[in-house]
């Protein structure tokens, strides 16, 4: 056998499927995925959400960076995880945040939210959400301060529709909240943006389409009993569906591949929770909504879960 012909035997550890998408396309992608929704949020309240965006996505990455030179690993900032961190950071706060608030939420995001357990990959909960968890904890008042539309119809758009039903008995237009022109997180007011890159994302199989799909069916279902068990105290399902960060988070946060489950069943029970924690929160709850905390609660409980719903291995018995 000639030099030519001779094979190399490699090993490396699992996994072994191939695929075109990696790590760095996918977070990419994302990125892109979440263009709509940033524009959407510059039209509403203006340019300076931009710095917003920026400061996070820069905090974030440079707070990875200084992690992995202290650690002394490689510096990964081109596989777009940190960027993609702090995108969805920016996008689910108030207009007009403090960037200093802002710079203080994406360290924690990347240092507490995922360095802290080991990195990429190992983090539990999701990381934007850790940080945005901190900023409502130390920053409730400039949290929970939201914005006028610049074409919002009267001043009273600057209340969440969500803060509107909870405290003043009263309904938002459905089509205002289809198209953003409502009170809210920077992308998380219009429906129809958060649409097309969410379904896109579905589409081409980044997002498993159970996860979003369980959450919605959840949102419809439990929303529903108590709707119409008490129409006048408890708003439509559609309402549920469309106000708040319910589709933000269904779409772009609790699809996370590492904080979520990894099974289809498990995907549906992991969907359903999240919307029957939900809609507890916001119709018994002190807060109006609770979104970030339904999917960090879910987290919390992936690997069991993964556990109790992993295929049986073929020819094993119990």
């Amino acid at each position: 056998m000639t030099a030519e012909n001779t094979y190399k035997l490699e090993l490396t550890t699992s996994p072994h499927t191939h695929s075109r998408m990696s790590t760095q396309k996918v977070m990419w992608i994302v990125v892109a995925a979440l263009v709509p929704s940033v524009i959407t949020g510059v039209i509403y309240f203006g340019l300076y959400q931009l710095l917003i965006i920026a400061i996070s996505i820069a905090f974030c990455s440079g707070t990875e960076a200084l992690i992995k030179v202290i650690r002394k690993q490689k510096i990964k900032i081109k596989d777009g995880s940190a960027v993609i961190t702090g995108l969805l950071l920016a996008l689910i706060l108030p207009p007009n945040f403090s960037l200093v608030s802002t710079a203080f939420g994406a360290i924690i995001a990347i240092s507490l939210g995922k360095e802290v357990f080991g990195g990429l990959g190992y983090n539990i909960f999701n990381p934007a959400l850790v940080g945005r968890a901190f900023l409502q904890a130390a920053f409730p008042v400039p949290m929970t301060t939201w914005t006028i539309p610049n074409y919002a119809v009267d001043a009273t758009t600057t209340a969440t529709p969500l803060s509107a039903f909870k405290f003043d008995n009263a309904l938002t237009e459905i089509s205002n909240m289809f198209f953003g022109n409502i009170g809210g997180s920077i992308g998380e007011t219009s429906a129809i943006a958060i649409l097309v890159g969410g379904i896109f994302l579905v589409v081409i199989g980044i997002s498993n389409w159970r996860i979003p799909l369980s959450m919605i069916l959840g949102i419809i279902i439990f929303g529903g009993i108590f709707y119409i068990i008490d129409p006048i105290s408890y708003p439509n399902p559609l309402f549920h569906l469309c106000a708040g960060g319910f589709l933000f988070g269904a779409f772009f946060m609790a699809t996370d591949w590492v904080t979520s489950p990894l099974t289809g069943k498990g995907m549906w029970i992991f969907g359903f929770s999240i919307s029957f924690i939900l809609v507890i929160i916001r119709l018994f709850g002190g807060l109006p909504e609770g979104v970030m905390y339904a999917i960090l609660f879910m987290n919390a409980f992936v690997p069991l879960i993964n556990r109790y719903t992993r295929p049986k291995i073929f020819g094993v018995e119990k």
